[in-house]
């Protein structure tokens, strides 16, 4: 095999796994673990590696998979790209032979993601399917069916993120469910639909070509921008609510301090919503805002529990 192809078969593998974008699995993953330390149960660190490897390999099968049909649909040659939305464009920039590379790059992970869930099926029980199986069709119907359906497509990635991610950490590491993962999980929910909300707006004209239906098409991109911010309160209160609740320890609070920039953010998208160079920089606050949030809660959560 050439260096160029060689080259050109690794671009075709990485881009479309958007590596940058992976680093919501660690955080959501130890959140999901942080919880479980909470509630006094002993860490099996092999079953929290592959709690991990199977929540890393579901993103990167999505991401490879929309990266794919962007592709083929024609998406990603009419898409206003920016360091946040768009896709990569990593596959129109290489030989139409490598998409096949993407698509075979999601299916691999899709297998083995899997494979770690009927692990955990078998070392746990069956009370782990309904999120196994929420997961697998999640990912094989996001972008041909759920990106359809204005509620589903605001929803599905906070799914992914949250209660799936978080709640199947905790179950895969002590074989049973609890209201502080669930409620913990809450925070990822309305942090990471909000991510793929804003990340939308630049790509509304783009989207509608294809048929696409989400909430900035349905809405467009000011009112979407009311609803980021009603997530961001959401995000936040439910840690107020879940220590009220006595179900999640007052050092949580520290989760809050974020909410200092998810105002201007949600002020600035709003007030930039059509203006997409302007909109750039809220986009990047909004990535920080998802990542920091949910990880500060899993340090008070651990820390509480120390």
């Amino acid at each position: 095999m050439e260096h160029s192809t060689i080259y050109q078969f690794i671009m075709a593998v990485v881009g479309p796994a958007r590596p940058r974008f992976l680093l919501l699995v660690p955080v959501c993953v130890g959140l999901g673990a942080a919880c479980v330390i909470w509630e006094g149960h002993a860490i099996n660190y092999l079953h929290l590696f592959l709690a991990f490897i199977g929540a890393l390999s579901a993103h990167i099968s999505v991401n490879a998979l929309n990266e794919y049909d962007d592709y083929k649909s024609g998406l990603d040659f009419r898409t206003q790209r920016t360091p946040f939305s768009g896709g990569t464009g990593t596959l129109p920039s290489l030989p139409s032979r490598m998409s096949r590379v993407a698509l075979i790059t999601g299916l691999i992970s899709l297998g083995l993601t899997v494979l770690v869930g009927v692990y955990f099926t078998l070392v746990r029980g069956i009370w782990i399917l309904p999120l196994g199986i929420a997961g697998v069709l999640t990912i094989v119907l996001y972008t041909p069916v759920v990106t359809r359906f204005p509620a589903l497509c605001l929803a599905a990635p906070g799914l992914g993120f949250g209660t799936l991610m978080v709640t199947g950490t905790y179950f895969a590491l002590t074989g049973s469910y609890s209201w502080t993962s669930f409620v913990s999980s809450l925070v990822p929910f309305f942090l990471v639909s909000n991510l793929l909300l804003l990340n939308q707006f630049p790509d509304v004209s783009a989207d509608k070509t294809i048929g696409r239906r989400h909430i900035p098409i349905l809405w467009g991109n000011p009112k979407s921008a009311i609803l980021l911010g009603l997530f961001y309160l959401f995000a936040y209160l439910t840690v107020v609510v879940g220590y009220f609740a006595g179900l999640l320890p007052i050092h949580s609070f520290i989760a809050l301090i974020p909410a200092v920039l998810a105002v201007p953010t949600a002020i600035g998208s709003y007030l930039h919503a059509d203006d997409i160079p302007s909109l750039v920089p809220h986009m990047g606050a909004n990535v920080i805002i998802t990542l920091v949030t949910p990880l500060l809660l899993a340090i008070g959560i651990i820390v509480a529990a120390l």
